[in-house]
């Protein structure tokens, strides 16, 4: 898939034709080349990466959605947030304006996702006419993954912005603009999308096609409609004005849980994944080992030069070296508060988060041998994306090519722990806790013992163990957003954040006895660090005695600072509830004829 990012010429015609007025002034022309098309599994399939082209476009996923959604939280930062007026860090602080220079454009995140969901409501509309699906495996797995895709485009469009308008069928004069629609009609109808796709797609390895994470299985289509279930049954910021529940019956709480803790136990009882050593994961992600069946459940597939994974959310090579033709990575990091939120033990702490980046070697060699050297306790790195892990050297200036692991066995895992915790109490949910603890301690079952045994006593200490574990996990993997809003727990978390970082910064509360320097010595390879110095327990007169090379002091602080850090996090005077979501863009706002708004939010 990473060299069929791109259609046929016909079909891309076909594609493109669907979503723009000339479609509408052709119906037989374009009604005769679909009947070819989609009544050919070899021609059909053709629409998949038709669809996935405007995944990869420079302003929606790759260039803006991945690396601006999510930020800021208590587990990811913008690493400029200080730059508080800034259009990217407003992005970030909960503070956008309708012409944010990064995203009010006519091929922005927002106009490609509709325009990736044209694609498939026409290839859909197509299979189901011409595609005799029930007597064809072949163009029902076609089906099955073209209405996965389009689900998770729209999950991301309410995700990013909210209520947005409900496309299930190709543009007609009529339908050339749309109010906003209450989620809930677009969440019923995905959730059925997914449950009849589920019913499509063959299991991981159980078809040609789904030997690669490139391509959507069963697992991914049933893992995304519990997904989907929990944000449906979750809180949000309504067109009203409140934070709420549905107030639609089909979407309360304890239907959706059930639906997804039934989706997360088919799966989790399919065997057909499992859980991997966590730094095994990501090496062999970075690898770009797409055997499917481990715990990548979907990629999003980026060719070797597409794709800005490392390029804005991986470990920082300040200089081109031997790993990388680029020097990028750090657009954005971890919150600083995540290097100790994790037990010293945790073996997930330093996978996911990175307290150097790389220098060259050689001044003058663009492809001399690198090493690290610290970063700053307010610049800190996602391990998860590592130009030194992958099997290729990055030659682009511009890209990496790095797909992005949409969703992770271990989300199932958890999810299914935390619907069982809500349906049937915590007793009967430990066994999925544990196999993520199991993980994270492979060689201190005390310790496991000891979290589990905190967590059992009630279905609240359970969930907000859950709530603590969801944090450790997905460093990095933009998840802690949407869960903190479907909790309503947005504003308390940023909120307890800002406290700990001014904390943290003046080493008070419970920083109080961390070191105010880290220690560092290059390692006997040469290119790596000994740092001490980020433990509790650690302390300055231990550093000091132990005779490294250099020290530094560990601190947020930086020159020019327009605001402290904590007071970056959410614009000053703003909240994150009034804000949670990202507006509709002015651009489309004036070619809407008034029926687009943003009246719910705080703008």
């Amino acid at each position: 898939m990473k060299n069929l990012v791109h259609t046929t010429l016909l079909l891309a015609g076909i594609l493109l034709a669907s979503s723009c007025n000339d479609f509408l002034e052709a119906p037989a022309k374009s009604s005769m080349e679909a009947e070819v098309i989609f009544s050919d599994p070899t021609l059909a399939a053709g629409a998949i990466p038709g669809i996935l082209q405007s995944f990869g476009e420079t302003n929606s996923y790759r260039g803006r959605y991945l690396v601006f959604y999510g930020t800021n939280t208590d587990v990811e930062v913008n690493s400029s947030l200080k730059a508080i007026d800034d259009d990217k860090s407003r992005l970030s602080n909960y503070n956008t304006t309708l012409n944010n220079g990064q995203m009010n454009t006519e091929n922005n995140a927002y106009a490609k996702f509709f325009e990736g969901i044209e694609r498939a409501n026409f290839a859909i509309v197509s299979l189901r006419r011409y595609g005799n699906i029930e007597n064809s495996p072949e163009m029902a797995q076609i089906l099955g993954e073209i209405l996965t895709l389009r689900a998770v485009l729209y999950s991301d469009l309410i995700k990013g912005w909210g209520d947005v308008p409900a496309r299930f069928e190709p543009i007609t004069s009529a339908t050339l603009t749309l109010e906003r629609s209450d989620r809930n009609i677009i969440y019923k109808q995905l959730l059925a999308d997914l449950a009849e796709a589920a019913e499509l797609l063959p299991w991981p390895n159980q078809s040609a096609a789904t030997n690669s994470v490139e391509r959507v299985s069963k697992a991914f289509a049933k893992g995304l409609r519990a997904r989907l279930a929990l944000a449906a049954g979750g809180y949000a910021l309504r067109q009203d004005g409140n934070i709420r529940l549905s107030d639609d019956p089909d979407l309360s709480r304890e239907k959706m849980y059930s639906l997804a803790k039934q989706e997360c136990l088919d799966i989790i009882n399919s065997n057909t994944l499992r859980l991997l050593g966590f730094e095994e994961t990501f090496r062999r992600f970075n690898q770009e080992n797409l055997a499917a069946g481990g715990e990548s459940m979907w990629e999003i597939p980026f060719a070797e030069g597409r794709g800005r994974v490392i390029f804005d959310l991986g470990v920082r090579h300040t200089k081109t070296n031997k790993y990388t033709g680029q020097n990028r990575g750090g657009t954005i990091g971890p919150n600083p508060l995540m290097l100790y939120a994790f037990d010293r033990d945790d073996t997930r702490r330093f996978v996911s988060v990175v307290p150097y980046e790389w220098d060259r070697a050689s001044a003058d060699a663009p492809d001399a041998g690198g090493f690290q050297i610290p970063s700053s306790l307010g610049r800190l790195f996602f391990g998860k994306y590592r130009y030194e892990w992958m099997s290729r050297r990055v030659t682009s200036t511009n890209d990496d090519g790095l797909n992005w692991m949409y969703m992770r066995y271990a989300d199932v895992i958890l999810m299914a722990a935390e619907t069982i915790n809500e349906l049937d109490g915590p007793t009967a949910a430990a066994p999925y806790l544990k196999m993520i603890l199991d993980r994270a301690f492979p060689n201190n079952p005390a310790k496991v013992s000891t979290l589990i045994s905190a967590a059992t006593p009630s279905k609240d200490a359970f969930f907000n163990t859950i709530v603590d574990q969801r944090a450790l996990e997905f460093v990095g993997e933009m998840l802690r957003k949407q869960d903190l809003i479907r909790w309503n727990l947005l504003d308390v978390k940023l909120s307890e954040a800002k406290t700990k970082l001014e904390q943290l910064e003046k080493r008070t509360g419970i920083y109080a006895n961390l070191p105010n320097r880290i220690y560092y010595r290059m390692a006997a390879d040469g290119e790596t660090l000994d740092i001490y110095g980020l433990n509790f327990g650690d302390t300055d007169a231990q550093g000091a005695s132990l005779g490294y090379t250099a020290s530094k002091t560990w601190t947020m602080v930086a020159n020019n600072d327009q605001t402290t850090y904590w007071n970056a996090l959410v614009y000053p005077g703003k909240t994150a509830n009034a804000q949670p979501y990202w507006p509709i863009w002015q651009v489309f706002l004036d070619a809407s004829e008034g029926k687009l708004n943003n009246k719910f939010l705080n703008l």
